[in-house]
Formats: C-alpha cells, sequence, structure tokens
C-alpha cells in the first residue's frame, strides 16, 4: 500500500488551501491507514491552537484536526526551523500532537512516503 503524506505550506487564512488540505486527509484516511501530514513554512500556523478566523470572517476548520484521531491519523510532524522563523514556541501546546524535527530530519521522513500532495 502507498504511504501517503500530505505537506501543509500555506497560513491557515487568506486561501482555502489548509481546510482543502484537510477535506483531502479525511478523504484518503478512508482508503490509506499509512497518512503522514507535514507542517512546514507559513503551514506551521496552522496548528496554532488560539486561533480566532471568526475575527476576519473566516471559517472555522481548525476544530476538524480533532477528527484526525477517529480515521487513525497520528503521524504529524512539524519543522522546528518553519515554527522558530515565525516566532513560535518548540514546546507550546497545539491542535494536533505533531512531532517537531530539524529540517534534515523532516526531509528524511518525507522522502519514505510513496506520494506527497501539497497544500
Amino acid at each position: 500500500m502507498n504511504r501517503v503524506a500530505f505537506l501543509f505550506t500555506q497560513a491557515p487564512h487568506g486561501s482555502s488551501a489548509g481546510r482543502e488540505g484537510l477535506d483531502a486527509v479525511l478523504a484518503t484516511g478512508a482508503l490509506s491507514e499509512d497518512i503522514g501530514l507535514f507542517f512546514i513554512g507559513d503551514g506551521v500556523l496552522q496548528l496554532n491552537r488560539d486561533q480566532q478566523p471568526e475575527q476576519i470572517l473566516a471559517r472555522n476548520y481548525i476544530a476538524t484536526f480533532g477528527v484526525l484521531e477517529l480515521y487513525d491519523i497520528d503521524q504529524c510532524f512539524v519543522c522546528a526551523d518553519s515554527l522558530l522563523a515565525r516566532g513560535q514556541s518548540l514546546t507550546a501546546e497545539r491542535v494536533l500532537n505533531a512531532e517537531v524535527m530539524d529540517v534534515a530530519s523532516l526531509r528524511e521522513k518525507l522522502a519514505s512516503y510513496h506520494r506527497v500532495i501539497r497544500f
């Protein structure tokens, strides 16, 4: 069975990429058991716990990340360098339990997947 990685690279608001990515993860989760979520660049902001999208009249889909447990999707990785570059804490609570990894380790992990879908 193919291992599928979803690469989140965009901020949670200002485009629909994050919401569309999450929808794709859930759809794929019904068909595959080996899914990994990777958050790099502005994508690390998807995991901020205290977002208030209603302040900018955006739809709140962040809570949907909690549904991933029902699909047994628990392989989540976040780039430490991306967090630090955006003033984020490496140890902050996030909407998902994600393993914080350096760039080299993240690339190595990502290379172990057969397919990569970027949002």
